[in-house]
């Protein structure tokens, strides 16, 4: 079987989420392409092709043929977030502009008809809102149309175009009407307001987009662009990361970031690993064992080998397990525009079938009865009311999540929220506080020795490296007078720290260390020591030459309303699960303080990712929360992203909500916010759908044979922005409701 590739490609000049699916559909039929998906909400396109067979530069003429483009590597991310600033600003200003013109034009129909030269006015106002303004509409339907294909632009530019062509006519050659006895109609308000409406709708819809995600950028930006390399005369020189190989032999500065996988082959030093397993305590490493890149060095230098470079690391397997999650997401309103798939050929073909039958049956007005039909169908039918339908209300609804501390980015993750019925858990930053904390400090000396130890603890504590050292300072610190300096102080690996004052030998280490110098452990401190141990603590022990002065417990703590909120979510039946890089102690001993039964540990980032998926395939709806880079391949991959919002940009970025507090009871929140959000999406495309049901057999004619009522194009303009009007009413209602 012929090799295939995967890749990402993003496609610029998507209007809608039925453009996706035409540039989705132009991908599929091209020989030696397997599959491909278009995801409108981040403008991107996934297609997996035969190399062999496939030129990227055909896919690009042919994505170009239909009026969208295909961005190769030479172009880049960069380029299209360039172009859409750019499209943006350009959409923004003419936005302004179409809606200064076409003020007026709505205030003489409504109440300056009478006005000399009125309608040449009219015209001439409305016509650069149609023609200029509007153009984007009139070129998406044609390129739509040359492929048998319609959408909404296509409805936008038919009742537009057709309402102001006929009353362009009626302007030019009013004599046409006079002689049928009738004044001539015009339309013009109708075809500028529309355009000027919708402009305003894709600014709301481009600006939420301008924000899209770019944890994909901060992520790369993880690696280095330049990196040390030894030579064989062992000097460092600075090369470009592009050109590390493996086996190449690299020094790593204090503070520097790791630029690719290896092993170390001299120095050691404490390195930030959350990046790759979402611990916050950084890791000791010494010669022989692996770093990663993206991974942060802390204090110490080293030299390592390069074992995997480019996109073979963990942080670029992360980096485009992220792409592919994220890029795999189904568009926004895809329920929207599949309605509007079947919405639009069946109005064009309505105004057309009551066109016909007015010619037919029309008798001496027949032409006259036959436009105003046609004309008023189109413009009743203007997807005004059902384009506004989701996005009012999500626009509210994530207005309503901002006031309550949810940050909410698109409209899929506050759909889907209220369909989770499970939801996977990071611990460290979600369920715990994410930083080690002093929980456990007990004295064997007499409380009036304790203020001097103290000191001398501080002293001593404050020259270590080591990471716990950090808890055990910021606990003292409100508790030492006067600073100390501690003497001959020694670093012991993997037991802890000596130290001299006074001419007395002090030590802060662990077990191991204290056994080295012969201090003894009363069976009390003993079992003390085993129970913090069961309960997940670190044991810091504190000695005086033989005696035991004190020992401390070291923990992640967990959240004082962590064990509240995940009850909360157990009782409205959602499945709980904790997944941790952790240890299997200290996940259980977090399990048993918050009441949860599901929990793994030792999980990697792209089992976590694995974890979801395994509940989807089971019919699960699954929100993840993390706080995590090494959650953001989970977070992509599911159906609702949750961010903690004292975690990493990373995170946050992937994740389609952040709870800004970092506090879990938020989510209960969120999803009943969900709830009443597709509620009033619903509401509202119900009231958008009936006054279609009932406005469009009235607009082509229905009454006339019974009451001889035809309606005019300019009340079924009015129609049209009332029914908007009720549906953004009926959106701000949200404001108004409690979702504690």
């Amino acid at each position: 079987m012929e090799k295939t590739v995967k890749k990402s490609f993003p496609v610029t000049g998507l209007s809608c989420a039925s453009c996706a699916i035409s540039v989705e559909s132009m991908l599929k039929t091209q020989k030696g392409v397997l599959s491909a998906a278009v995801n409108y909400a981040n403008s991107s396109a996934w297609v997996e092709y035969e190399p062999a067979t496939v030129h990227i530069a055909d896919l690009k003429s042919v994505i170009q043929s239909i009026g969208y483009d295909l961005l190769i590597e030479d172009e880049g991310q960069d380029h299209q977030q360039e172009l859409q600033q750019e499209h943006y600003k350009n959409l923004k200003s003419n936005t302004i502009r179409a809606s200064i013109l076409a003020l007026p034009v709505v205030v003489i129909a409504m109440f300056f008809m009478e006005l000399p030269y009125g309608n040449w006015i009219m015209m001439a106002l409305a016509a650069p809102v149609v023609g200029w303004f509007g153009r984007s509409f009139f070129i998406n339907a044609f390129n739509q149309a040359k492929h048998g294909k319609a959408n909404m632009d296509t409805l936008v530019a038919l009742s537009t175009g057709i309402a102001f062509l006929f009353s362009a006519f009626n302007t030019i050659f009013p004599q046409f009407w006079h002689s049928h006895g009738q004044h001539p109609p015009v339309y013009f308000e109708a075809s500028a307001v529309v355009i000027a409406f919708i402009m305003l709708g894709k600014v709301l819809e481009e600006r939420a987009k301008s924000n899209t995600s770019s944890a994909i950028k901060k992520l790369m930006g993880l690696q280095p662009n330049i990196v040390n390399i030894l030579q064989n005369d062992g000097q460092a020189v600075e090369i470009p990361i592009s050109q590390v190989k493996a086996g190449d032999k690299l020094l790593v500065k204090p503070g520097d970031k790791i630029p690719v996988d290896g092993e170390i082959i001299s120095g050691s030093s404490f390195i930030d690993e959350s990046t790759i397993t979402g611990e916050s305590l950084p890791v000791e490493k010494e010669k022989g064992e692996k770093v990663f890149a993206g991974t942060i060095n802390q204090k110490g230098s080293f030299v390592f080998e390069a074992q995997k470079v480019g996109g073979e690391t963990i942080l670029a397997r992360i980096i485009k397990m992220v792409q592919q999650a994220q890029g795999s997401k189904p568009p926004v309103q895809k329920l929207v525009d599949k309605i509007a798939g079947i919405f639009v050929p069946v109005v064009m073909t309505i105004s057309l079938i009551s066109f016909a039958i007015w010619m037919t049956f029309g008798g001496e007005n027949a032409i006259t009865q036959a436009l105003l039909a046609m004309v008023s169908v189109l413009v009743i039918a203007c997807p005004c009311a059902l384009g506004l339908a989701t996005p009012t209300a999500i626009m509210v609804g994530i207005g309503k999540g901002a006031e309550n501390g949810i940050l909410i980015k698109d409209a899929e993750s506050l759909e889907s929220a209220h369909k989770v019925n499970a939801i996977v858990l990071d611990k460290t930053g979600t369920i715990t506080e994410g930083k080690p904390a002093v929980t456990d400090l007990v004295w064997n000396v007499p409380e009036v020795e304790q203020a001097v130890f103290a000191q001398i603890l501080f002293a001593i504590e404050l020259q270590s490296e080591h990471p716990l050292a950090e808890a055990v300072t910021a606990s003292l610190k409100t508790k030492v007078g006067q600073p100390i300096v501690a003497e001959q102080f020694k670093s012991i690996t993997g037991k802890g720290v000596v130290a001299s004052y006074n001419k007395q030998i002090y030590l802060v280490g662990n077990q191991k260390l204290l056994e080295d110098y012969h201090v003894t452990i009363s069976e009390t401190d003993l079992e003390r020591i085993g129970t913090w141990q069961d309960e997940a603590k670190t044991v810091i022990c504190f000695a005086r030459d033989t005696e035991l002065i004190a020992i401390i417990g070291i923990a992640d703590q967990v959240k004082a309303t962590s064990a509240k909120a995940i009850q909360d979510l157990q009782n409205q039946g959602i499945e709980v699960y904790m997944l941790t890089g952790d240890n299997s102690q200290t996940a259980k001993a977090v399990a048993q303080k918050v009441g949860l039964k599901n929990f793994k540990a030792e999980v990697l980032p792209s089992d976590k990712a694995e974890f979801i998926i395994q509940l989807q395939k089971q019919g699960k709806v699954v929100a993840m929360v993390g706080d995590g880079i090494n959650d953001s391949h989970a977070l992509a991959q599911a159906d609702v992203s949750i961010a903690m919002g004292k975690g990493s940009d990373i995170a946050m970025d992937v994740a389609k909500m952040t709870i800004i507090s970092s506090d879990l009871q938020l989510i209960s929140k969120a999803i009943r916010l969900s709830k009443m959000t597709v509620n009033t999406i619903h509401q509202n495309l119900f009231w958008a759908f009936i006054y279609n049901i009932i406005g469009i057999p009235i607009a082509a004619g229905i009454l006339f044979p019974i009451w001889g009522f035809m309606l005019n194009p300019m009340i079924a303009g009015g129609a049209m922005a009332l029914s908007s009007v009720s549906v953004v009413s009926n959106s701000l209602r949200l404001k108004r409701k409690n979702i504690n």
